[in-house]
C-alpha cells in the first residue's frame, strides 16, 4: 500500500453552530488535498453531506460539488454556510421577533421573565443564564447567572420562587406539547408515538419558548432573507433547549438520545442571542442551488435532495465525477431523531416525510451502519467509472466504526489505497479507488497476526488498540477476507472483532499493557526480548532537531510539514509528541521556534566536554578512578567497574538502553528530562524498562559537585533526591 502523509489542517470545527452533532474536521484538510490531485475535470461528489464545511471548502477550491443531503437540517446548514445572510439581518431577525405583542408585553420580555431569579448576594431580580436539574425529578437544583448589580456570578442553589415558576409553567404542558407533536406528524400517525417519545426529551420551560417562537415564525411580515436568518437563530433554540446538555459537559458530542443523570437548562432566549455571534463566524458566499439548476464553473454547490441511487443515471449523462470526497457518517440517533422534530418545527410535515424512518428507529448499531454504508458504496460504484478516488475523513474513530466502514468498502468494489491516522482525536483519512470487485478471500489468522507483529516491530514501541485494529484492517482489507459472500454484516463484524481477540491473546509475541482483559483496553507491544526497529518516538525527536538545527526559525505547521512526509500512514506522530520535543530543543517567540543556544551542536559538545570533566572529578573525591569505554564513562575500584555514566545530549533514551547495563546512570541535560518523562508515559515498555536505569540532570551533578563534604553514601542520596516525576510540566499526553 501507498501510504500517503497525514493532511495536518487547522482551525478544527468544534464550535459554531451544531457544532457538537456536527464531525469535528480540521479545515484546510480537503483543499490539500484536491492541491495535491491531477484528477481530470471540475466535479466532486459528497454522497453522504454530513459535514457543510467540507463541502463548502471543496468549493471554495475551485471546484463544483453535487451533494446529496436527504437531512433537512444539515441541508440548511449547508445552504447558510454556503449562502450566510448579513450580519444586520440576523440582528433585525432577532430585534423582530422581541417586538411581537404577547398579551400587553414584548415576546421577548416575556420569555425572558420565565427565567427570572433572585441574585443571592444583593437580592436583584435577574436572568438565570441556565437551570440546572437532576433526572427524573421534576425541580431543578440549581441555577447559573451572572449578576450585573453586583458581579456575584456562579452556581447556586434554587429559590423557592424558582420552583414556583417552573411548577406554574409545567401546568400547561399538555397543550404546548401536543401543538409540538402536531407541527411533526398528524393526529392519527402511525409515527406519532416516535415523536412524543423524541419530545419528552424537552422540559416543560423550553417547549413552551420554543412553541411560541414557531407560532410567530410563519405570521411575521419578514424578507425572505431575514425570515433565513431568523429560522437559523431558532435552530440553534432547538437544539439548546433539550435535555441532553450534560452537567458538567462530560460528553460533548452526545450520540443517544439519553438525558444525563445530571443536565444544564438553558435560558432559550439567550442561547438565541448567542446565535447572533455564531451565525456571523459562518464565511463568505459560495454558490450553492438545488438540483437541477446550474452552477458555475469556478465552484459551486449543487444539492441533490433525493437518495444517491437515484442519481446514477443522471450522473453518469451529465455531471463526470472526477472524485468522491466525504465524512463517513457514523450512527447518531439524537442527531438524526432530533433533526426529524426540528424539521416538522421549522417547515411543516412535510419536510418529516421523507426523514420520518429517523423517528422510529432508537438503535443504530455497526451492523446497521455496515448495511448502509454497503449500500451507499454499491450506489457509487454504479455511477463512477473505475479508478475514480475517494478521499474520505472518518471523524472519531474507534474500531467498531473503522471495521463497519472498511468491511462495507470492501465488500463493494472499493479498494483501499492509503489509510493516515494521527491519533483517536483526528479524523482517519482514507483513500479508496472504485475498481473491479474482487472476490472475497477467507481470513487468515497468521496473515493478521503477522501484520500485527510487523507493524508493532517498524513502530519500535507500543501502540494503542485503535492502531493495532487499523493495522490488522488494512491487512483484511488487501486480503478481501472482511466478509465473505454468505455472511450478513452482523456477523462479519462478529467474526472480524473474534479474530483480533485470537490473534491478540493467543500469540506469546504480543503484550498486553492493560490492568483490563478486554483486548481494546491498554497498549499492545513486542516483548523486551525482540529486535525491533528504533523507537517511533526517538525517530520522531532526531528529525525535529535535525530540522531546527538547518532552519533558524520555524512555525509549527512547518515542522509538521517536514514530518508527515517521513512518518506516514499509522506512524504520523502526534502533535503532543512533537510539542514535547520542541519545548525541550527549542524557543518560541510569538509563533515561531528557534532552537536553544545551549543545544546548538557546538555549544552542547562544550557541555558534554565539561560534564565528562565534571563526573571524573566528583569520581576522584570518592577514590574512583575514572575511565573512558567507548561511549561511557567509568568508575573503578581495584580494577573492577563500580559505577557507569552515559552522558546525552539527547532524550533518545530507547536507543540507549539497548546498549547498557544496570549499573549505568544516563545523565541527560535538564532540557531532556520533561521529554525523557513524556516519553515512558506514552511508552509501558520505556517506563518498565527505566524503572531499572537512574537518570540525573546536568545540574544535578553540579550541584553534588559543589558540596563541602561528599561521601560515596552522600552521592547515592544526592542523584535520587530529583527524580524525572519532578520535570513533567504540561506536555500534551496524546
Amino acid at each position: 500500500m501507498d501510504f500517503q502523509p497525514y493532511i495536518s489542517g487547522y482551525n478544527r470545527a468544534d464550535s459554531g453552530p451544531l457544532s457538537r452533532f456536527l464531525p469535528p474536521l480540521e479545515e484546510g484538510v480537503i483543499s490539500a488535498w484536491l492541491s495535491n490531485q491531477t484528477i481530470t475535470g471540475s466535479w466532486l461528489l459528497d454522497p453522504f453531506g454530513f459535514s457543510p464545511r467540507l463541502v463548502l471548502e471543496a468549493a471554495r477550491s475551485g471546484y463544483r460539488v453535487l451533494v446529496t443531503a436527504n437531512n433537512p437540517v444539515t441541508r440548511f446548514l449547508l445552504e447558510m454556510f454556503a449562502n450566510p445572510p448579513a450580519q444586520s439581518e440576523f440582528t433585525a431577525a432577532l430585534a423582530d421577533l422581541g417586538a411581537v405583542k404577547k398579551g400587553d408585553e414584548r415576546l421577548a420580555g416575556h420569555l425572558q421573565s420565565l427565567y427570572l431569579t433572585s441574585c443571592e448576594k444583593c437580592e436583584q431580580q435577574i436572568y438565570a443564564q441556565a437551570f440546572l436539574w437532576r433526572k427524573a425529578e421534576n425541580v431543578p437544583y440549581a441555577r447559573i447567572y451572572e449578576c450585573s448589580h453586583c458581579g456575584d456570578s456562579g452556581e447556586r442553589n434554587v429559590t423557592e420562587e424558582d420552583i414556583e415558576r417552573v411548577k406554574k409553567i409545567a401546568e400547561t404542558d399538555s397543550l404546548h406539547r401536543s401543538r409540538a407533536f402536531e407541527k411533526v406528524v398528524a393526529l392519527h400517525d402511525e409515527d406519532r408515538f416516535y415523536a412524543e417519545e423524541a419530545i419528552q426529551y424537552y422540559l416543560p420551560r423550553p417547549l413552551y419558548v420554543l412553541t411560541t417562537i414557531v407560532n410567530r415564525l410563519d405570521s411575521l411580515n419578514l424578507s425572505a432573507e431575514r425570515k433565513r436568518a431568523l429560522t437559523a437563530l431558532i435552530l440553534l433554540a432547538c437544539d439548546a433547549g433539550n435535555t441532553i446538555w450534560a452537567h458538567p459537559a462530560e460528553r460533548p458530542r452526545p450520540k443517544q438520545l439519553s438525558t444525563p443523570s445530571q443536565f444544564r437548562e438553558h435560558n432559550v432566549w439567550m442561547m438565541l442571542e448567542r446565535g447572533l455571534s455564531l451565525w456571523a463566524e459562518t464565511g463568505s458566499t459560495v454558490a450553492c442551488e438545488a438540483w437541477p439548476t446550474k452552477i458555475p464553473e469556478s465552484g459551486g454547490i449543487l444539492i441533490y435532495e433525493g437518495r444517491l441511487k437515484d442519481l446514477a443515471n443522471i450522473v453518469k449523462k451529465e455531471i463526470p465525477i472526477a472524485a468522491v470526497i466525504g465524512s463517513v457518517p457514523r450512527p447518531n440517533q439524537a442527531f438524526w431523531t432530533l433533526s426529524a422534530l426540528w424539521a416538522g418545527w421549522l417547515w411543516g410535515k412535510e419536510a418529516v416525510e421523507p426523514y420520518k424512518v429517523a423517528l422510529r428507529r432508537r438503535r443504530y448499531d455497526w451492523a446497521w451502519n455496515a448495511t448502509a454504508l454497503h449500500s451507499a458504496f454499491n450506489h457509487l460504484s454504479d455511477l463512477l467509472p473505475n479508478g475514480t478516488p475517494f478521499f474520505a475523513l472518518l471523524p472519531e474513530p474507534e474500531p467498531l466504526f473503522l471495521t463497519s466502514a472498511f468491511t462495507a468498502a470492501s465488500a463493494s468494489s472499493f479498494s483501499l489505497q492509503s489509510i493516515a491516522l494521527r491519533t483517536e482525536h483526528d479524523a482517519m483519512q482514507v483513500v479508496w479507488k472504485n475498481e473491479q470487485k474482487q472476490p472475497a478471500q477467507p481470513a487468515d489468522l497468521n496473515n493478521l497476526r503477522n501484520a500485527i507483529h510487523e507493524y508493532l516491530l517498524a513502530r519500535g514501541e507500543p501502540a494503542n488498540y485503535l492502531l493495532i485494529h487499523t493495522a490488522g484492517l488494512i491487512a483484511l482489507a488487501e486480503a478481501h477476507a472482511l466478509k465473505q459472500p454468505e455472511h450478513e454484516f452482523d456477523e462479519a463484524l462478529r467474526k472480524t472483532n473474534t479474530l483480533f481477540e485470537s490473534a491478540l491473546k493467543d500469540d506469546e509475541r504480543f503484550v498486553h499493557y492493560s490492568t483490563g482483559e478486554s483486548v481494546d483496553t491498554g497498549m499492545w507491544g513486542l516483548g523486551l526480548d525482540t529486535r525491533s526497529s528504533e523507537s517511533l518516538s526517538d525517530r520522531v525527536e532526531m528529525a525535529v532537531v535535525n530540522y531546527l538545527q538547518k532552519n533558524p526559525s520555524v512555525i509549527y505547521l512547518e515542522v509538521e510539514n517536514e514530518l508527515y512526509p517521513q512518518f506516514t500512514g499509522l506512524f504520523t506522530p502526534s502533535k503532543g509528541l512533537i510539542y514535547a520535543v520542541l519545548i525541550s530543543y527549542a524557543e518560541r517567540d510569538g509563533s515561531n521556534w528557534k532552537l536553544r543556544t545551549e543545544d546548538v551542536a557546538s555549544t552542547r559538545r562544550e557541555e558534554l566536554n565539561a560534564i565528562h570533566v565534571l563526573i571524573e572529578s566528583i569520581g576522584r573525591r570518592l577514590n574512583y578512578k575514572t575511565r573512558k569505554q567507548d561511549k561511557l564513562l567509568q568508575w573503578e575500584e581495584g580494577g573492577k567497574p563500580v559505577r557507569k555514566f552515559n552522558v546525552m545530549a539527547s532524550a533518545l533514551v530507547n536507543r540507549a538502553l539497548q546498549t547498557i547495563d544496570k549499573d549505568t546512570i544516563l545523565v541527560v541535560p535538564g532540557g531532556r528530562a520533561a521529554l525523557i518523562s513524556y516519553k515512558q508515559e506514552r511508552d509501558p515498555s520505556l517506563a518498565a524498562r527505566l524503572k531499572n536505569y537512574r537518570v540525573v540532570k546536568f545540574r544535578l551533578l553540579r550541584t553534588i559537585s559543589e558540596v563541602p563534604i561528599l561521601t560515596r553514601e552522600t552521592f547515592e542520596e544526592q542523584i535520587a533526591s530529583d527524580p524525572l516525576e519532578q520535570s513533567k510540566g504540561q506536555l500534551m499526553m496524546f
